[in-house]
């Protein structure tokens, strides 16, 4: 994609709103973890240095279309202000003619962050006239959320079309990671897909299908694919709705001569409980009356074997019930794997993620990605309304 550059941009003296992702978790009036602040980082330095005015605005939390005090802006302030070398100074208000008065008061490479933008119904309905008035507090725009690409709000969207707008740091990074992996991966290009719902990801694997030599499935996404071919799968999680799209997916890997593979051995439990009996159980079929929790050791060898000879790795989503320490194995092994591989790897989704920090390999991995929803629907090949709202327009 060809994304005009952020850094060729004369910024001086001009105030640019940047749609940053604050939504962190907050703990009695304190945000606990700073980790989505520190991404934008390298985005607001830039801008510092360019001496633009910034404006940040960002949605915390489900607020239900008015102000709650729960989901404030000013613990997020309360840590920005200690990562950044530059005044920082917080807005009780989003929009009105007090915030355009400070916005305009700005000095060059000083800080305003905005008050919730959820706390008003019109961002999620990406109205025209809140659009307006967001436009209004800035020359500029520039999108740094990639996690909220795929909404159409108007802080998202909207405002783009209202000023001159660019990709902050993180989202090009994103972008470019991701449309790279769909475009010209390094071969053997090998992808393992995991999660509970097959219903969740069957668009990212039928998109996978077309692009990938190695289709690796786990998690319990698999049991469904397991009962497509009439494999005994006790009361594991199945989708009946998608066993013939299970089935059918399998045929089409093999015809387009794509190596998928689903587990072969498993680790059982009689219920799903961290405290349940557990068994492995070294072939394909389950017992009736228990349920696959994780991958067993051979089908973590297979994995392990394709993981070696790849060049491009793609992971999203455990391969068993990763929070449950007891079924975490198949999801450890297979992150250590991947730290190892010499090839270009990218982790993600929230548990994947999880899985290569508890690890400890996470600095070992070439990108990990924050996007949640919005990387799911890229990898579906789904166009990204907060992606396209960036890219030139004709004739310009």
């Amino acid at each position: 994609m060809k994304l005009p550059l952020l850094e060729e941009q004369n910024l001086k003296g001009k105030r640019v709103f940047v749609r940053v992702d604050f939504n962190v978790p907050v703990e009695n009036g304190k945000a606990t973890d700073k980790t989505r602040i520190e991404k934008t980082l390298p985005t607001l330095e830039l801008l510092i240095s360019k001496g633009a005015k910034i404006i940040l605005g960002s949605h915390l939390g489900r607020p239900k279309g008015g102000p709650e005090a729960k989901y404030s802006m000013k613990p997020v302030f309360d840590v920005l202000s200690t990562l950044v070398k530059t005044k920082v100074s917080f807005s009780d208000s989003v929009i009105g003619a007090n915030v355009v008065k400070m916005s305009n008061e700005l000095g060059e490479g000083e800080i305003l962050l905005l008050e919730n933008l959820r706390f008003h119904k019109e961002e999620e309905e990406n109205e025209a006239g809140f659009c307006k008035e967001l436009a209004k507090l800035a020359d500029v725009y520039v999108n740094d959320a990639f996690g909220t690409a795929h909404r159409a709000h108007a802080s998202t969207e909207g405002v783009a079309h209202l000023l001159p707008a660019f990709a902050g740091l993180l989202m090009r990074k994103e972008i470019e990671v991701l449309s790279g992996l769909l475009a010209k991966p390094e071969r053997p290009f090998v992808a393992i897909v995991g999660g509970s719902k097959v219903s969740s990801k069957f668009a990212i694997l039928k998109n996978l299908l077309e692009k990938v030599d190695h289709l690796l499935i786990g998690g319990g996404m698999a049991y469904t694919f397991l009962k497509s071919r009439a494999v005994p799968v006790g009361k594991s999680l199945v989708e009946p709705d998608f066993e013939s799209q299970a089935f059918q997916l399998i045929d089409r890997a093999g015809i387009q001569g794509v190596d998928l593979q689903i587990p072969v051995d498993h680790i059982i439990a009689d219920n799903f409980d961290p405290n349940a009996k557990t068994k492995s159980v070294d072939k394909m079929g389950i017992l009736d009356g228990w349920m696959g929790m994780d991958i067993g050791p051979k089908t973590v060898d297979n994995y392990i074997k394709a993981i070696k000879e790849a060049k491009t790795i793609l992971w999203n989503g455990p391969m068993g019930v990763f929070e449950m320490d007891k079924f975490s194995k198949g999801t450890i092994e297979i992150a250590k794997a991947i730290s190892k591989s010499k090839a270009k790897t990218v982790v993600g989704g929230g548990d994947s993620i999880a899985a290569v920090n508890k690890a400890g390999v996470a600095d070992k991995i070439t990108h990990i990605s924050t996007g949640g929803g919005a990387s799911l629907e890229f990898l579906e090949g789904r166009t990204l309304p907060g992606v396209e709202c960036l890219l030139p327009k004709e004739g310009k």
